[in-house]
């Protein structure tokens, strides 16, 4: 049920049960808001205003002396039209903005403190994945000499980001057939995105696969996804948190401990379900629990967005209880995508 189909007291209802569950992370009772919201309701009100929207699916009544919780159905009305415009105060981006005065030197640095801010500021588990060289358009190919039969190859793209690999090859490589392949490479590809050249470089080479420069070339063809994909995104994806998202209620209960601790130890599930939920248009993506359509994740909501470094992008995102300052968070994630993507531009 869409949120236009709740009449404006169910939505007032809906809205400070969330505040309220947010605030306490207790089930809300109707006179704990007929007395903290001053609405000119009574509590009996209120009361079947709650059981309309229990029947309706946008709350649920986990025991029968308890009030009400929101249901995911009912997070997804509140983030969609009912919370508070996502709007960080002076002194929230000052905290940010001083975070990165600190050097931190390369990309990897930059991507480790913006996921300290953004858990720091939050109160939640931050994850931050190194941008993609997929997506991202090639600049150059250098090709070096390390000794008679092995080969580092450079992958450079516009971004300024770099990639080096080191290759075998079964025969002994000789400087001018190298340097002539590596011109060949990069008359051929510079200027295509990593992910075309990936799927298209047997055609685009085949007319240099001669037997004089075949053992290079053949190296290239048996080496391809690992040198044109991103074999090192996980182990440059950063998260950070764990102690802030412990000391959450949420996670008194053993089951929910493990579960939190699984997802920080396999960064695959995080990485996934940002790629999956990622949002159009460089916009927020909000998933809540069952929408994320992973067990792992019912109990919790992630909010992401992209980040960018010339033609690559990266995700930044956090991980948490469903029941977080939705508004504050979103804010926070925003701001910290498009620092980032700034600080990023200063170090290319």
């Amino acid at each position: 049920m869409d949120s236009y189909e709740l009449s404006e007291r169910e939505k007032a209802i809906l809205r400070y049960v969330i505040h309220q569950f947010i605030l306490t992370a207790n089930p809300v009772g109707s006179r704990n808001i007929a007395k903290k919201y001053q609405l000119g309701l009574s509590p009996a009100t209120i009361r079947n205003i709650m059981a309309d929207l229990e029947e309706s699916g946008f709350l649920r009544h986990p025991h029968t002396s308890a009030g009400r919780l929101p249901t995911d159905q009912g997070y997804r009305v509140y983030v969609d039209s009912l919370m508070d415009p996502p709007l960080l105060d002076n002194y929230q981006r000052q905290l940010i903005d001083s975070g990165f005065e600190v050097d931190a030197g390369d990309t990897d640095g930059l991507l480790k403190i913006t996921a300290s801010i953004l858990s720091d500021l939050t109160k939640q588990l931050a994850c931050v994945t190194y941008p993609k060289f997929e997506t991202a358009i090639l600049q150059k190919i250098q090709l070096v000499r390390l000794s008679s039969s092995r080969l580092m190859v450079v992958v450079s793209i516009k971004s300024g980001l770099v990639k080096t690999i080191t290759l075998e090859v079964n025969a002994d490589i000789e400087d001018k057939k190298l340097n002539s392949v590596q011109q060949f490479l990069n008359d051929r590809l510079s200027g295509l995105q990593l992910d075309e050249i990936r799927k298209t470089f047997k055609e685009r080479i085949k007319d240099y696969y001669t037997p004089e420069y075949r053992p290079i070339i053949r190296v290239f063809l048996d080496s391809v996804d690992k040198i044109f994909a991103d074999s090192d995104t996980v182990d440059k994806t950063y998260i950070h948190g764990a102690k802030n998202i412990l000391s959450q209620p949420e996670f008194e209960n053993p089951e929910n401990f493990q579960g939190i601790i699984e997802l920080i130890e396999d960064k695959n599930i995080v990485i996934h379900i940002m790629d999956k939920h990622k949002a159009k248009d460089n916009g927020v993506a909000i998933a809540i629990g069952n929408e994320t359509r992973d067990t792992k994740f019912t109990e919790y909501s992630l909010i992401s967005k992209e980040y960018s470094i010339g033609d690559a992008k990266g995700m930044l995102g956090i991980i948490g209880p469903k029941r977080m300052e939705y508004s504050k968070v979103v804010a926070t994630v925003v701001y910290l995508a498009e620092q980032l993507s700034k600080e990023l531009k200063k170090i290319d």
